[in-house]
């Protein structure tokens, strides 16, 4: 990999361009994978490895060009949560990818008025300086969408950079795309998604204080709030969990509105199991591993205690096969 003496100071090992600023000379003339990446799924990994074959060949750096925040986002900001990933996952994966650089492209307006001459222009060629681009057959770019991968190669043939497009790719006869994934965790089909991502769907966020019913049965939570993330089928599920240590421990989580108390709350509410300590203020991953049942209301707490340990304990069994 490409390094540059104090350019890794954010964590992942790898430079990261959050800004509309320029790469230094020793990550230009790269091959660039382009896209939104959320997830980085089968298919994004197809691109991004795509691009490192031809950096590999050129002996040039690895690059991958994202957006932030996701044009989605940017043109329907009312739109629920759908995040696969945070900007901190992403970037961790990708690090682990073996990319040398990855330039966040701020997705403002006025980067949306952008016609795809003027962000090659500015971005791939004055910004970037790279000599290939790798996308997806479904890459567009520029103003109103107007940019697809064939202007994409026809603006190479003018500002002097290869461009490779790689077709679809298919898990058990299924196109792999951030959609179908958000689909598979809306039905609770876990292991479609974690398969077609290439690890389990995963929550990072801070743990936060609530009210403290769980403790009062035995079954103390880590509890957080869902932010960005796409919403999983609301129920109880399997997990487990990246401390603040980098240790992993085996829990039971319940994503939801939690029916039993008042007033309704949206939270991912994690038993750590066989662990104690104190949790506040601190990031946690929680990793969805499988879905044991839907979310419900109960006759009671005590029915409630009941159906937590029998949970507990199919967690355990399904964790430990």
């Amino acid at each position: 990999m490409f390094h540059l003496a104090g350019a890794c100071s954010n964590g992942v090992g790898m430079f990261v361009l959050d800004h509309e600023g320029r790469l230094p000379a020793e990550l230009r003339h790269g091959a660039a994978a382009l896209g939104n990446f959320d997830g980085v799924h089968l298919g994004h990994k197809a691109v991004i490895a795509a691009a490192r074959a031809i950096a590999a060949k050129t002996a040039g750096p690895t690059i991958v060009a994202t957006f932030d925040p996701h044009p989605a986002r940017f043109f329907r900001p009312d739109v629920p949560p759908f995040a696969l990933t945070s900007r901190a996952q992403k970037l961790e994966i990708l690090a682990g990818l073996g990319v040398d650089a990855v330039a966040i492209i701020p997705f403002n307006r006025e980067l949306a008025s952008l016609s795809p001459e003027a962000f090659a222009e500015q971005w791939l060629v004055s910004r970037l300086g790279i000599r290939h681009a790798v996308t997806g057959t479904d890459f567009t770019f520029g103003r109103n969408r107007s940019g697809d991968v064939h202007s994409l190669a026809a603006l190479g043939r003018k500002y002097g950079y290869g461009a490779e497009t790689i077709g679809p790719v298919r898990h058990e006869g299924e196109v792999v795309s951030s959609t179908r994934i958000r689909q598979a965790l809306a039905e609770a089909d876990i292991q479609l998604a974690t398969r077609m991502q290439t690890r389990p769907f995963a929550i990072r966020a801070r743990v936060i204080h609530g009210d403290k019913r769980g403790r009062s049965i035995g079954v103390p939570t880590a509890n957080q709030q869902l932010g960005d993330y796409t919403r999983p089928k609301y129920g109880v599920y399997a997990v487990r969990v990246r401390l603040p240590d980098g240790h992993v421990a085996a829990g039971v989580a319940n994503i939801g509105i939690r029916p039993m108390f008042e007033p309704p709350r949206e939270l991912l509410e994690t038993w750590i199991l066989d662990w104690s300590g104190d949790l506040y203020g601190q990031e946690i991953e929680v990793a969805l591993i499988d879905w044991l049942r839907p979310e419900i209301r109960f006759d009671g707490l005590e029915a409630l205690k009941a159906q937590i340990a029998e949970d507990a304990a199919q967690a355990r069994d399904l964790l430990q096969a």
